[in-house]
C-alpha cells in the first residue's frame, strides 16, 4: 500500500487571474500538483473556495480564497534514488540550489523514467521523497542548462511556490539568438499549446496564459546576439517561444529556431559550431529569492555553461577578425 500525507494549503486569487475558471486558477496557484489531482479535489470538495464547493468551470473574483484539505499518495519512492553527480551551488537545511547540465531531464516522464535530476536529488537527500515532486518547484527544459532551486521541507516548498506565484523570484538567463538586435525590449504575449503540434508552445491571443519576458543586449556579433532575459512569468518554453516570436530564435533550437544564420565568409570552425550546436543556447545564470525561514534575500549566479562559452569565444574571434 502506498504511504500518504495530509496537505493543508491556502491561496488567494490574484488580480491578474480574476475572471478565470476555478480549475485554471487552481493549476496556476498550486503548480506543485498535477491537474488530475486538482480536478479530483475540486470534484470531491477537498478543494473549496471561501469554504464552499464549486464546479471546475465557475469563474472567480480577485481575493477569493482557495483551500485544499486533502490526502495524497507520496509521489516518489526512495528506491528510485540514483547516484547522479550533482553540481551543488548552495545547500542548507531548507534549500538546495543546483547547476543543472544540458541534457539532464528534471522529472521522470515518458521516455525518461530514470536518470533524471529528481532521481539524483533523492540519492543526495532521501527525505525529499516525502515532498511532492521531491521538492522541485520549477523546472528547466532538458537541453537548457543552469540554476534551479529545490525545497527540502514542506514549509520551504510552500514559501517558494508563493514567491513564484507572486512573481518575486528573480530568474535571469543568457540566450544566444539568431540575428543582430539593436536594443532590448519587453515581450508581453500570451503563450499556450500550439494548435497543430502538441510538442510546441506558441503565442496564442485567445486562451493563452499571460507571459512576459524582458531582454537586453549583452553582446552583438555579426549574425547573432547574446541577450540577458528576465522572466516575469514562467511558461513552458517561454524564452524560446518569445524570442522566436520576435524573429530572433535561440541558436540551436531545433523546435523553434530553424536554420542558423552564418556570418559572411566565416571560418569553417565557426560554421560547424553554429550548425552542429546540439541544444538551444539558453542558460539560467542567476536566481534570487527570499529565504523561506529568515526572509533574507538570497541570490546565486553561475558561469555560462562550457559549450556556450566555446561558441561565444568563436563568435568573438569572428567579430574581431571581420
Amino acid at each position: 500500500m502506498p504511504d500518504y500525507q495530509r496537505i493543508s494549503l491556502n491561496a488567494t486569487v490574484p488580480e491578474h487571474l480574476e475572471g478565470e475558471r476555478l480549475d485554471f486558477i487552481a493549476a496556476e496557484l498550486f503548480q506543485q500538483y498535477s491537474r488530475s489531482h486538482l480536478q479530483r479535489w475540486i470534484k470531491s470538495g477537498e478543494l473549496q473556495v471561501d469554504g464552499k464547493q464549486l464546479k471546475a468551470k465557475e469563474r472567480l473574483f480577485a481575493d477569493q480564497e482557495l483551500q485544499i484539505e486533502a490526502k495524497i499518495a507520496i509521489e516518489v519512492e526512495a528506491d528510485k534514488a540514483q547516484a547522479i553527480a550533482l553540481d551543488i551551488v548552495f545547500e542548507d537545511d531548507h534549500l538546495l540550489v543546483v547547476n543543472k547540465p544540458a541534457g539532464l531531464v528534471v522529472h521522470p516522464a515518458v521516455g525518461h523514467s530514470d536518470n533524471t535530476l529528481l532521481n539524483g536529488l533523492l540519492h543526495h537527500c532521501p527525505t525529499l521523497a516525502d515532498l511532492p515532486r521531491a521538492g522541485i518547484v520549477h523546472r528547466l527544459d532538458k537541453d537548457t542548462s543552469g540554476i534551479l532551486v529545490v525545497a527540502k521541507t514542506a514549509e520551504a516548498q510552500e514559501s517558494l511556490i508563493e514567491q513564484l506565484q507572486a512573481r518575486t523570484v528573480n530568474r535571469h538567463y543568457y540566450a544566444l539568438v539568431q540575428g543582430v538586435i539593436t536594443a532590448g525590449a519587453t515581450i508581453d504575449a500570451p503563450i499556450g499549446r500550439h494548435p497543430n503540434n502538441r510538442q510546441k508552445q506558441a503565442v496564442i491571443a485567445e486562451g493563452g496564459k499571460e507571459a512576459i519576458t524582458h531582454y537586453r543586449v549583452e553582446q552583438r556579433y555579426r549574425a547573432q546576439t547574446l541577450v540577458r532575459c528576465q522572466l516575469e512569468s514562467g511558461r513552458t518554453h517561454q524564452i524560446r517561444v518569445h524570442m522566436a516570436y520576435a524573429r530572433y530564435p535561440v541558436v540551436g533550437d531545433r523546435l523553434y529556431g530553424g536554420r542558423p544564420k552564418l556570418p559572411k565568409a566565416a571560418e569553417p570552425e565557426l560554421v560547424e559550431a553554429l550548425q552542429q550546436f546540439p541544444r538551444q543556447a539558453l542558460h539560467a545564470y542567476k536566481l534570487g529569492l527570499l529565504h523561506p525561514v529568515d526572509g533574507d534575500y538570497c541570490e546565486w549566479e553561475i558561469p555560462i555553461a562550457d559549450d556556450m562559452q566555446h561558441l561565444l569565444k568563436l563568435l568573438a574571434e569572428d567579430l574581431k577578425s571581420a
